[in-house]
């Protein structure tokens, strides 16, 4: 852009100042009337003052940030219709699955539509996971910004109201602020689509920590899950947390948790966290699970948050474009996740590497010729997509190795933690830095020797130097030791590539039955099985014993097979087995010791 001298502007200022406040923001009020729950669609009125010519497409998202899936919820959209201020309905024509246009966008003063939930509505692909989709049921609704709303073309950027017509006993969640009246305020379309909401019967419990608001929301479908007890066990994590940032960078924060019958995971927005999990008992190892996920969607206040490129900040709602830095957004957070809560003495190091242990064998599972870079890039691709759950494994796990590097070169001064708070301070919510230079900006504030780290291990999917590198800190690793024991043994590996439960490793025996990688799962026993209900489902396996037979559904290419399989006994081998040197070298020991604490 040029440069324009102090008097140039202010002759332009003052010549076109009636045309700037003529072309002011038009006047966007959107409104879900919550009363009508019915049949499934969320009724949507979108009142509009202002509109001009260039504003005459409607876009509904093609994807979402954070999502890396392709969501296409013009898919879910009907009876769109637009109305002029008398209330006569206006030519509309749809242009494609996520587009409308206005034949008189001018005179549009009304437009409404319906648009399905996504938890009860089958689709024939890109299914919409569960934590980034909506619900509408009788005794609550879940709203995700981009799966109800769409905005019309160049207002991307424009602010808006939301108001919420619900009963009035139920409780609503969201990190949105109200006005006077009531109505939700958003900066944009991309901060509601940041700010997930959930109303309905719910309980929440609310703490203050070190000036920041921490709220959390909770739908319980049979009320045995409380927002109180999750506060509770998260109270430690915060702490850690904390310790790890220093200060957190929000002044509020918001958890929203759906527990009823399905098992997702959770999605992070800036300012909150959607969570869609199983509802089961609040035990000690539940309440684990949860304390670690929401580690992770809470340590995104750092990444992407105040650490992103222009490709997050100025994000594509209408062509799904990936950033090659999901090692950073994801990897680094899975990392932190973890880390944080063994500095703080929340997690035990036998604990800690029994983690690091379980991403190692789930890298084993996919494929590791597959470098971290290459499956940003091909995120939005069925081929990335089947190797993007790798991102909270090989991501967390060369992050992990990047920070015992970094600790080796500075002498224990600097490591990943700190780098990552110094870009936090530099950047932050509205500065991006450069997609393309991030890597030489990043080595710039380390070491000459990390750019090669990058180049081998992010950038390339060299081999991890997990042995090599846990020796620095007086920790042995082997890659397999056998035990000399007869286990058994299912002969193959499930995973959920691309959100589809399916077999990603089979081994020669089972081969020979008629399993192959790659094949879905749809049933075992008869019984229907999908990544909603798995966890009810397959722990069957675990109970049969050696030569027991049992049948599995598969699709492949479209069509289903039943394959009865049997039960194997093999020798047992156990896999990425660490050991804590008892008398490590004071040069292991000092780095060891700085590598667990925060500096």
């Amino acid at each position: 852009m040029k440069k324009i001298t102090s008097s140039v502007a202010l002759l332009c200022l003052l010549a076109f100042a009636p045309l700037a406040q003529a072309a002011k923001t038009p006047e966007l009020t959107y409104t879900v009337n919550l009363h009508d729950r019915a049949d499934d669609r969320f009724k949507v009125t979108l009142d509009v003052k202002g509109l001009r010519k260039e504003n005459n497409v409607f876009q509904f998202a093609a994807t979402a940030p954070g999502t890396y899936q392709t969501m296409d919820m013009g898919r879910f959209v009907q009876h769109f219709k637009a109305y002029d201020k008398k209330g006569r309905e206006l030519e509309t024509k749809q242009l494609s699955t996520n587009q409308w246009e206005l034949s008189q966008p001018e005179k549009v003063r009304k437009i409404t539509y319906n648009i399905a939930e996504t938890f009860d509505t089958k689709v024939e692909k890109d299914q919409i996971y569960a934590m980034c989709g909506t619900s509408l049921e009788q005794d609550h609704a879940l709203l995700n910004g981009q799966a109800v709303f769409g905005y019309l073309s160049g207002l991307q950027a424009a602010p808006l109201r939301l108001k919420l017509d619900h009963p009035e006993e139920w409780l609503v969640g969201t990190a949105l602020s109200t006005d006077k009246k009531g109505y939700y305020q958003a900066t944009s379309y991309d901060h509601i689509v940041d700010s997930p909401i959930m109303a309905g019967q719910l309980t929440k419990a609310q703490t203050e920590y070190n000036g920041t608001t921490i709220d959390i929301y909770t739908y319980s479908k049979t009320g045995k899950i409380k927002s109180q007890d999750l506060m509770t066990n998260m109270t430690a994590m915060l702490e850690s947390a904390h310790k790890f940032v220093v200060d957190f960078p929000v002044e509020r924060y918001t958890f929203l948790y759906h527990f009823e019958d399905q098992d997702w995971g959770a999605w992070e927005h800036s300012y909150s966290s959607g969570y869609v999990m199983q509802e089961k008992d609040l035990t000690p190892e539940y309440a684990k699970q949860l304390t670690d996920i929401a580690a992770h969607e809470f340590f995104h206040i750092i990444t992407p948050l105040n650490i992103h490129s222009e490709i997050i900040e100025r994000f594509n709602f209408v062509q799904p474009t990936p950033s090659q830095h999901l090692w950073l957004y994801e990897g680094t957070t899975e990392w932190a996740s973890h880390i944080m809560q063994l500095r703080s003495g929340m997690k035990p190091l036998p604990n800690y590497l029994k983690d690091v242990r379980q991403k190692l064998m789930i890298d084993d599972q996919l494929d590791k010729s597959y470098s971290l870079q290459k499956l940003a890039l091909t995120s939005y691709t069925p081929e990335g997509h089947a190797q993007y759950f790798n991102i909270y494994n090989r991501g967390a796990l060369v992050a992990m190795l990047l920070d015992i590097r970094m600790l080796e070169l500075s002498g224990g001064k600097k490591g990943l933690r700190e780098v990552v708070n110094e870009l936090s301070k530099e950047y932050g919510p509205k500065k991006a830095f450069p997609e393309n230079q991030f890597f030489e900006l990043f080595a710039a504030k380390t070491y000459p020797e990390i750019t090669d780290f990058f180049d081998r291990y992010v950038k390339s999917a060299e081999p991890l130097p997990v042995g090599d590198y846990f020796q620095k800190i007086g920790i042995n690793y082997q890659p397999s030791v056998a035990t000399g024991k007869k286990v058994k043994s299912l002969g193959y590996a499930i995973g959920a590539p691309g959100g589809v439960l399916s077999l990603t490793q089979v081994d020669a025996v089972m081969q020979s039955t008629g399993l192959q990688p790659g094949d879905e799962i749809t049933a075992l026993d008869g019984v229907a099985v999908s990544l909603g209900n798995a966890n009810q489902v397959l722990p069957k396996l675990g109970t049969l014993n050696p030569g027991d037979s049992y049948t599995l559904t598969i699709k492949r290419a479209g069509e289903e097979k039943n394959i009865v399989c049997q039960i194997q006994n093999q020798d047992e081998v156990q896999k990425h087995v660490f050991d804590v040197a008892a008398q490590p070298t004071p040069q292991q020991q000092a780095l060891r010791t700085t590598w667990m604490k925060n500096l």
